[in-house]
């Protein structure tokens, strides 16, 4: 179908430029192109392929041949490479930490971390996101893991033994008992570490699918409806859970692993009823340990300013304790949890489990969800202060190609982490080169230093994991200030929270996002209304509500709405209407009928000769006399409403009818032309507009001349 012009309209509109004066506002003309002619030209577009085309895709696709070509390696090189290094310590213990979390081996944490690094500087836009493992995903993670455990009949309090933990990869001789299992899809015999990396890597690839088809169908914008509150406030909740499940860790001791709803507080009674079986060795080796980490991050964020690169706390923690486990044999001697043995190399590449796919299809929704809004948000969060730009359908390609490709690696689910970011930024770094240096970091470790991990102890892991939730845990000192800001985000934020942690993470972040999104639709359905009274001597109008020294327009009310009129708030504005003006035009109407009725009758009854007391028909005369109004206009000033329904079109024509009955004419000032249009649509003008000069204005002081010089205010009104 051919392009078709849109009729061009003249709107008259009432100017308060004078005291009569108005002139035409002609609409511009908007070429309307039919939706199968628009499908038909971006379909040709887009199969129309040539070289230099396909060379833009695949740059588009593969950002890093965009800008490694114009690299400069004098000037960046040194700042990538202090940064790689810095954030490469960084992953190695917390890789190694968070394995507890979801519940995975550490080998398995190293290579997430590694091939992360690798993909996304290869599909990334972002120059400073580190994007890898992350305390949240991981939980997630572990809990869907430990679910699919238990319904395959594994016992999940069963702590591998320190020394059986060969990791053979050759399949033939695992060191764990061997489940001949035939529950999603793993018919083979596999031994409970084997089935647990199965259902994350499952896990993990359906989250990268979904991610990928976001950024196919530009699906990015469900990540508006995570506001910052949701995603504060779920973050925080998520660490109290993890920082709960770590305290088992802590102590040293062994408590049924709990599952379901309710997590939190069922993991905290099994720990108050088992803490007499506390291990003294892992209590006084966490107060330790958490005392030197804690006091290194204090001092490194009072002299963050002097100090170059962060201290490397957490790698010099892990190095000594792992040589005083060693040597004073605390596994042997005091029955310390160790880390056990960590392989060196690769396991060769496997597909994930499609039949396990069908039971976590649903569990990889709100992973991918949460993966891709803290890695778009830490992106646009970080291109914003160093001034460059990113593509957000891009990078949801990278997160999700992150995810889909380690998946066949034996490596669970990532995203952008915003406390390795802060220390990438802040150690110099330029560009992503510095994720391949912190990618080759990890893979020495994985090639020759993991296995000097053996004696590592697991609470020394759960110091790292606690004290790394500081960030999230402080946003309880927040709450006054977030509360003296805003109160309704604060409630969104405390909901989020106490739900992701007393409920579930995945519900609490459900519950969030609706909570959120009723408050919005509350705000709309009981919005602020006002009356509005003159700023003397001005053209301009303010609440009187608000404001003192305004002067009432005499014979009019000037009523303010602010929100969209629709379906789910007409009745408030009705009510506030009548409210405000004192006057509800269909019971007034109803009254007026009734005293019409009553006086004709009084009057027949006089005709017949009734006689009535001086007294008694003084007061039946006073009660026939209808109610005086003290105005004839009402002003409605639509400036704050965004847009109109049909129950908002038929709302305003019913109000201009029941108003006209008692003679008193309604206006509209101040409609954007969105709300015009509407209007237009529903007839409210009448036929071919011819009414529109008569009711819609551009100001509420054009409103107000125009009411006064057709005489429906009284002559002596000051405007």
């Amino acid at each position: 179908m051919d392009a078709q012009k849109m009729e061009s309209q003249t709107e008259t509109i009432k100017m308060d430029i004078g005291p009569s004066l108005s002139f035409p506002m002609e609409r511009k003309v908007h070429i309307q192109i039919s939706r199968r002619q628009l499908i038909k030209t971006k379909l040709r577009k887009s199969c129309f392929c040539t070289t230099k085309r396909l060379k833009n895709v695949v740059m588009d696709f593969f950002p890093v041949f965009r800008w490694l070509p114009k690299y400069h390696c004098r000037e960046y090189i040194w700042g990538d490479v202090m940064s790689g290094v810095v954030i490469g310590i960084i992953l190695v213990p917390q890789a190694i930490a968070y394995s507890l979390l979801a519940g995975l081996k550490p080998i398995y944490s190293l290579y997430t971390s590694f091939f992360a690094n690798i993909i996304y500087f290869l599909m990334g836009t972002s120059r400073h996101v580190s994007v890898g493992i992350f305390s949240l995903l991981s939980l997630m993670v572990g809990q869907v893991v430990d679910r699919e455990l238990l319904l395959a009949g594994f016992d999940l309090n069963d702590e591998d033994d320190a020394n059986s933990n060969s990791y053979k990869w050759n399949g033939n001789n695992s060191n764990v008992t061997a489940f001949n299992l035939t529950l999603g899809g793993l018919s083979t015999e596999c031994g409970k570490d084997c089935y647990a990396i199965g259902v994350a890597t499952a896990l993990t690839f359906l989250a990268g699918v979904y991610q990928v088809l976001m950024g196919v169908f530009r699906l990015g914008f469900v990540s508006m409806y995570l506001s910052e509150s949701v995603l504060d406030g779920f973050a925080t909740g998520a660490s109290l859970t993890i920082l709960t499940a770590q305290v088992k860790y802590l102590i040293g001791i062994k408590i049924p692993r709990s599952q379901g709803l309710g997590i939190f507080l069922t993991t905290w009674i099994n720990i108050f009823q088992n803490i007499s079986q506390a291990n003294i060795c892992d209590v006084i080796t966490s107060v330790v340990c958490i005392a030197v980490l804690v006091a290194a991050k204090e001092l490194g964020d009072r002299y963050k300013q002097k100090l170059k690169i962060p201290l490397p706390t957490e790698l010099v923690v892990i190095v000594v304790a792992t040589l005083v486990s060693h040597y004073g044999k605390l596994n042997e001697v005091y029955a310390s949890s160790v880390s056990g043995a960590i392989p060196t190399g690769f396991i060769p590449p496997q597909l994930p489990n499609f039949n396990m796919m069908q039971r976590v299809a649903l569990d990889a929704v709100p992973l991918a969800i949460v993966g891709f809004a803290f890695t778009i948000s830490l992106s646009e969060m970080f291109a914003k202060k160093y001034a460059y730009t990113v593509r957000a359908n891009q990078e949801m390609f990278a997160i999700g190609f992150c995810n889909i490709i380690p998946s066949f690696f034996h490596c669970f689910a990532t995203s952008a982490a915003l406390a390795k970011t802060l220390v990438k930024s802040s150690t110099g770094c330029q560009t992503q080169v510095s994720s391949v240096i912190s990618a080759a970091v990890v893979l020495l470790v994985l090639l020759f230093l993991a296995p000097l991990f053996y004696s590592l102890q697991k609470c020394v892991l759960a110091c790292i994991i606690i004290v790394s939730l500081r960030g999230a845990l402080r946003k309880f000192r927040d709450v006054p200030q977030r509360y003296h800001m805003n109160k309704v985000d604060t409630l969104v934020w405390c909901i989020t929270v106490f739900s992701s942690a007393l409920i579930s993470t995945e519900m609490g972040l459900l519950i969030g996002v609706l909570f959120s999104m009723l408050c919005i639709v509350v705000r709309t359905q009981r919005p602020r209304t006002a009356l509005l009274g003159q700023i003397q001597s001005t053209a301009f109008y303010e609440d009187d509500w608000e404001y003192d020294s305004l002067c009432p327009v005499p014979n009019a009310k000037i009523f303010r709405f602010e929100a969209p009129l629709y379906y789910a708030n007409k009745d408030f504005f009705l009510k506030s209407l009548y409210r405000m003006t004192g006057l509800d035009p269909t019971l007034e109407a109803a009254k007026r009928k009734k005293n019409e009725k009553k006086q004709k009758e009084h009057l027949k009854e006089g005709n017949r000769g009734t006689i009535v007391k001086g007294s008694d028909q003084a007061d039946t005369a006073l009660h026939l006399v209808p109610k005086q109004v003290d105005f004839q206009t009402i002003i409605i000033d639509c400036s704050s409403i965004t847009f109109l329904d049909t129950a908002g079109i038929i709302t305003l024509k019913e109000i201009v009818k029941d108003y006209n009955e008692l003679k008193i004419t309604v206006l509209l000032a101040c409609c954007n032309p969105s709300v015009i249009d509407s209007l237009k649509r529903g007839d409210y003008f009448g036929k071919d507009c011819k009414k529109m000069h008569e009711l819609l204005f551009y100001s509420i002081h054009g409103a107000v001349q125009f009411a006064r010089d057709r005489k429906f205010l009284a002559d002596g009104s000051a405007v």
